[in-house]
């Protein structure tokens, strides 16, 4: 059997090596994944704007081009990079404890020391990604002059900061802890759906990579979509006069407000079509870089 790029342990990959990968990775992501993400975003956050996905699309391209699409683009661009190094550079490094310190009598690290690593992955990359996050999401929902309330990223992160500082900036940090707790899901499975490609295909490494990084994000994003409509929702909440000072308000607002349990989907179809090739282009690139190190 053909050892996996994600649970190979016997070759001396330095610790480092993952958070140099995770640039490519990040790259890869935005520039596939960033026009789907803004209409996930826009579905998620707007109030009865849009039919569906499509009519957001159609709309956005009719009222600002394509560059519509790519509004926020920025922030993620260099967020993305800085959250895939951290992502899978402590990825990286959780695996390797693991394995070091608790399987050291195993030829690899089990599916639950990858769900562990993928955790603490989710959690410290959360830091990065919260005030990221805030930032691309409040830029994403500028639809026209009316809702247009910053210039563009550099507009927006003086504004926020000069508000209350770092905490208006890490306002979102616990709900992006909460979605980002799902790695558990996504590292879990992108284990398993590659030691099955192995064992049953005769696919070589860059297309199990590719294959297993888009079915395993589109697992992670099933079980992590209502997190994440919560998480943007507070995100782009008035730093002034909040709705929602605690996590429950808003994820009872969504609730009542937006059709029930059918509010925590919003944006799903955008998102969902986004994973797969948004994350198994990010992941062959992280694979195929990473190899140059085994």
């Amino acid at each position: 059997m053909v050892e996996s790029d994600s649970t190979k342990t016997t070759s001396p990959v330095p610790r480092y090596a993952g958070f140099i990968a995770g640039v490519f990775s990040g790259v890869m992501k935005n520039v596939v994944g960033h026009p789907f993400d803004s209409v996930k975003v826009r579905m998620q956050t707007s109030e009865g704007r849009f039919k569906g996905p499509w009519d957001c699309t159609v709309k956005t391209l009719k009222n600002e081009g394509v560059y519509g699409l790519y509004k926020g683009f920025t922030p993620p661009l260099v967020g993305w990079v800085l959250m895939d190094s951290v992502m899978l550079g402590s990825l990286h490094i959780y695996r390797r404890f693991l394995k070091e310190n608790f399987y050291a009598d195993r030829e690899r690290l089990p599916v639950f020391g990858h769900c562990v690593a993928g955790l603490g992955a989710g959690l410290t990359v959360s830091f990065v990604a919260a005030p990221i996050e805030q930032l691309k999401a409040r830029l994403q929902v500028q639809y026209d002059a009316k809702t247009k309330l910053y210039k563009g990223p550099i507009d927006c992160l003086v504004r926020l900061m000069k508000y209350d500082g770092l905490k208006t900036l890490y306002k979102g940090l616990i709900p992006t802890m909460i979605f980002r707790s799902s790695f558990i899901v996504w590292w879990g499975s992108y284990d398993i759906i590659t030691r099955w490609f192995q064992e049953n295909t005769k696919m070589n490494r860059a297309a199990i990579n590719f294959w297993a990084g888009g079915l395993s994000a589109t697992c992670f994003w099933i079980a992590a979509y209502p997190a994440d409509v919560v998480k943007n929702v507070i995100m782009i909440d008035d730093v002034k006069n909040p709705k929602f000072k605690h996590y429950s308000d808003a994820v009872r607002y969504i609730y009542r407000e937006r059709g029930g349990l059918r509010g925590f989907g919003k944006g799903f179809l955008p998102c969902i079509l986004r994973s797969f090739p948004a994350n198994a282009a990010a992941l062959t690139a992280f694979e195929g870089v990473m190899r140059f190190w085994r």
